[in-house]
């Protein structure tokens, strides 16, 4: 004959359950990170203003086009800003990539003096065809060619200058076709020269 098992009390049941829940609870609060040190500080960081989107050079820059982000002090390159009204209407010098700080480096004006070598300086020349400046990028080393009333005659005035700065190339723009160059003087006089009378062109000569 079988032997019938007594039913399990509902008290005993119910102990083990609670006994079970209070192992798993324990087990989850063993495994769980401890709380930082008292006093410690979360890590510190600086605003920085960054390109929201790829940038051509010449953009003037609105605030659709500019990000706040926050680095590491050590990680901030020099010449940024922390607010992004500041850059407003700053216009770019050569393109930029979605997320890269704005230094003053990248902006037409008095930063590009930090970029000039020793005994040159900035010179702007102006391109007659605009298909031949939208080639030309900042840190490009060119020729400038002028070409003269005679049909097949042209000029280097300048040779392996260094582009500081590579506006648009938009028609509609007034600084199309602008290129910033650096130059020794004696070059940015026979520059000046020759866009008087003369129309200029560039090209780029092997590294």
């Amino acid at each position: 004959m079988p032997r019938l098992r007594r039913p399990r009390s509902p008290l005993l049941v119910a102990r083990r359950a609670a006994a079970a829940l209070l192992a798993a609870l324990a087990l989850a609060l063993a495994l769980r990170p401890g709380p930082a040190p008292a006093g410690e500080a979360a890590p510190a960081t600086v605003p920085v203003v960054v390109a929201a989107a790829d940038l051509a050079a010449g953009t003037a820059l609105t605030p659709d086009h500019l990000a706040l982000v926050r680095l590491p002090p050590g990680a901030v390159p020099d010449g940024v800003v922390g607010t992004p009204g500041l850059l407003v209407h700053r216009v770019l010098a050569g393109h930029v990539r979605r997320g890269e700080p704005l230094s003053d480096a990248r902006l037409v004006g008095a930063g590009l003096s930090s970029l000039l070598p020793p005994g040159q300086v900035a010179a702007p020349v102006r391109l007659a065809d605009l298909t031949v400046a939208a080639l030309v990028r900042a840190g490009d080393r060119v020729d400038v060619l002028a070409t003269g009333t005679e049909p097949g005659s042209a000029d280097r005035v300048a040779g392996g200058a260094l582009v500081l700065a590579a506006p648009a190339a938009d028609a509609g723009d007034p600084g199309a076709g602008l290129l910033v160059l650096a130059v020794d003087e004696a070059t940015a006089a026979r520059l000046a020269a020759a866009s008087a009378g003369a129309t200029l062109t560039v090209s780029l000569p092997p590294p």
